[in-house]
């Protein structure tokens, strides 16, 4: 190639890809909507927070009284028909206590009085029309706190797909009306992104263990699955 060519054929390859570039297509004008759907199942696993606590002059004296509390309680769940599988230690905590006294110089004086242990059992009961005679058996024999009871169900599955297939309807009757009302119409979905929410488990204070009767009153009700996806449609 004569040389005074070859700048020219330079410029040109290098001109070539940005000619390519300006050719590509643009993509398709599309729209992002949002779409929810819910869904509601009976629960059918109850899961108790169970808590010992004992206090003693030391820390050997308090835990063995835990210790004791706590093996006649995984004793009677047992007893109860709850497996092996459904029982498990939630925690273990030991603290001191102190009493504080005010000094005349203005400080504090700190006195150690005893030694507190606590020892939390969680149990997943699958019978749950049994939580209630459960809680009042375990209240009975030592259990004085607890962080509550919560319901859920083993396979939400088939609740979920319900609700997505909901999402997904109310998504697309949002893009419809969008694109109607902006002289358009819907096309093909382009990408589907999916929230699912499980429920929030439902709470029972401690104060409730101190008024436990001979059956604790239990009321299941309902769990509702929330479920949340963002559908991109190509508008034509």
């Amino acid at each position: 190639m004569p040389k005074t060519l070859l700048p020219l054929a330079l410029a040109a390859a290098i001109a070539l890809p940005g000619f390519a570039r300006a050719a590509d297509p643009l993509p398709p004008p599309r729209i992002i909507v949002s779409g929810e759907g819910e869904a509601s199942a009976a629960p059918d696993l109850a899961v108790l927070s169970l808590s010992v606590m004992r206090e003693a002059k030391t820390a050997r004296a308090a835990l063995d009284a835990g210790n004791d509390a706590m093996a006649a309680v995984i004793a009677a769940m047992k007893s109860a028909g709850i497996e092996d599988r459904d029982l498990q230690t939630g925690g273990l905590q030991i603290n001191p206590r102190y009493n504080y006294t005010n000094k005349p110089d203005g400080n504090q004086e700190a006195e150690l009085v005893a030694y507190q242990v606590t020892n939390t059992l969680t149990v997943r009961i699958r019978n749950i029309d049994k939580t209630g005679e459960l809680l009042d058996k375990a209240v009975s024999l030592g259990v004085n706190q607890g962080g509550g009871i919560s319901f859920s169900n083993e396979d939400p599955s088939k609740t979920l797909t319900e609700a997505r297939k909901k999402a997904v309807a109310d998504a697309m009757a949002k893009a419809r009306t969008l694109a109607e009302a902006a002289g358009v119409s819907v096309g093909r979905v382009l990408e589907i992104v999916d929230q699912n929410m499980a429920p929030m488990p439902m709470p029972m204070s401690a104060k409730s263990f101190d008024s436990a009767r001979a059956a604790v009153p239990v009321e299941a009700g309902e769990n509702s699955y929330k479920v949340q996806v963002n559908v991109t449609f190509e508008l034509k």
